[in-house]
């Protein structure tokens, strides 16, 4: 069996497999006629999640026109993943019960690249007919600066040059933009389905100060300004769903099942992709209502159409309660406990039984509730589904990084909370300091047996070293080298001297500071 148009048609052939209630040749000549959806980041969670949405429009016989994906930075993945295999895709949804159900997702109607098909999609940007441009090509896919916060050197000479010829890619898309407004002046929808916050504005901003750039050294017209800030919309998005890499498992399963050529590769690009893709079961995408050309019925296929102070609840009941926390935490002793895999945390009694009672008890009295999902419901199902899948190869090591970038939104905005309370002390709080003082621990690098390990890349981190310097397993702390790091705002949110957890983090370092055994023992003393 091989993945490609023909076989499908032989149905007897793909028992168990869901297959494309349509004829995707079919729907890719409509769309050719037609576009509606065009989609930049060719990459596993578009594969498995919008892609998989536009099939079940059409199945439902909602959208006659599929979605025709492009890849701006790596050619690889259509030339050797999309085209070689008809533009079909295989989705393997991980049940955490052990069970795969396999679909054969046939949407995808054309496969293109920036590099070669650059006037083909300049022409599917021109048409009346199109209303989505959507993306998933990571946060850092929508920067124009360095760390240092620096233009990019491509990115300045695009903004010099104008908008022929342009080499980033956000100024590529920005150039698309103005020749759409030129050539027939409908209006678009860029929807950013990445998961970082306030998406929308990210690629606003990043499009925008381009062609203010473009305005200012006389390359662009007013018009053509007034085109991208009054007919382009950037609605904000919160998309939610764990997309591993290919799994080893799955590729047995489908070799097994008689499918040819499915095994993961490694672009050039260091790009880990494979004719298949796997996710978990559990998805959210929440959409702002901005879609001034039209769109196709998402909401029919399980998307919350709403507004943009929803998206942005619903984003804070994630991050600052019901997922990110749990998350955060679960990486900081699971580095210090030795272990290698999420799932495999969730059947240690204390680690399991930590981040259960810091949700309820400490996050949830001040979750905030964005009305559109039930953020009981979404912690149960994070708690019992999501992170106990032995299918999701997520390791403590991978979250543990940039950790002083994310306690301040995770931990913070709770503590804030609690501060302005008239019936909660943040003082109180008795789980969430103890993660804080478990990051402390887990940067000086040792495991809870006194073995070295490798902490996590963090901006902070020789900054931090230097902080913590002399602070080991075993010996006496100086509470007094302390408080620079347990004042810092920029890491915490907060100063915890100032809402009265300061010296809670500190007797709990102490505690796990203790010696080899320290960490196991704190967390059987207070959880």
């Amino acid at each position: 069996m091989k993945l490609s148009l023909a076989s499908i048609k032989n149905k007897e052939d793909w028992k168990g497999y869901h297959l494309p209630a349509y004829d995707p040749a079919k729907i890719a000549e409509n769309t050719a006629k037609d576009p509606q959806w065009l989609h930049f980041g060719s990459g596993n969670i578009f594969r498995i999640f919008p892609a998989v949405l536009c099939q079940r429009l059409i199945e439902q016989g909602e959208m006659e026109t599929g979605i025709i994906c492009c890849e701006g930075y790596d050619e690889e993945i259509i030339t050797k993943c999309f085209r070689p295999y008809d533009n079909l895709t295989i989705g393997v949804t991980l049940n955490a019960d052990g069970r795969l159900d396999k679909e054969v997702v046939g949407s995808m109607a054309d496969s293109l690249t920036m590099l070669y098909d650059s006037d083909k999609i300049e022409k599917i940007m021109e048409a009346p007919s199109l209303q989505i441009v959507s993306f998933t090509i990571t946060e850092k896919g929508y920067s124009l600066r360095n760390a240092d916060h620096e233009l990019f050197p491509a990115v300045a000479e695009d903004m010099e040059k104008g908008p022929e010829g342009c080499k980033s890619f956000m100024a590529q898309l920005a150039a698309m933009c103005l020749k759409r407004g030129r050539a027939c002046g409908a209006p678009l929808s860029l929807v950013s389905m990445d998961n970082c916050s306030h998406n929308g504005e990210k690629l606003q901003m990043a499009v925008l100060e381009i062609a203010w750039a473009w305005l200012k050294n006389g390359k662009i017209t007013e018009g053509d300004l007034t085109y991208l800030e009054t007919k382009v919309a950037f609605p904000w998005s919160m998309i939610d769903k764990i997309t591993p890499r290919p799994h080893p498992v799955v590729e047995e399963q489908l070799i097994a099942d008689g499918v040819e050529d499915v095994s993961p590769f490694v672009t050039a690009k260091h790009t880990y992709i494979a004719p298949f893709v796997n996710a978990e079961k559990p998805q959210y995408l929440v959409i702002e209502d901005q879609f001034p050309n039209g769109r196709p019925p998402l909401e029919h296929v399980g998307v919350i159409i709403t507004s943009r102070d929803t998206v942005n609840k619903v984003e804070k009941m994630k991050v600052c309660t019901c997922l990110n926390p749990l998350h955060t935490c679960l990486a900081i002793y699971g580095c210090l406990l030795g272990y290698t895999l999420i799932a495999d945390e969730m059947k240690d009694e204390e680690l399991s039984r930590f981040i259960d009672r810091m949700s309820h008890e400490e996050g949830m009295p001040f979750v905030v509730d964005p009305g559109v999902i039930d953020p009981e419901k979404f912690l149960e199902e994070v708690l019992t589904a999501r992170l106990p899948n032995p299918f999701m190869p997520d390791t403590p090591q991978r979250i543990a990084t940039d950790t002083s970038q994310k306690l301040s939104i995770r931990f913070g905005e709770t503590i804030k909370a609690y501060m302005a309370s008239e019936t909660h002390e943040a003082s109180g709080l008795k789980l969430i300091p103890l993660v804080l003082a478990g990051w402390l621990r887990y940067l000086v690098g040792k495991d809870d047996q006194g073995n070295v390990f490798d902490i996590s890349p963090d901006p902070l981190l020789p900054a931090m070293k230097e902080k913590m310097k002399g602070i080991d397993l075993g010996q006496p702390l100086d509470k007094e080298q302390l408080v620079p790091i347990l004042s810092d705002t920029a890491i915490f949110g907060v100063d915890l001297y100032a809402c009265g957890l300061a010296d809670k983090v500190t007797g709990y370092l102490e505690e796990l500071l203790a010696g080899p055994g320290a960490v196991r023992a704190a967390l059987k003393k207070y959880v």
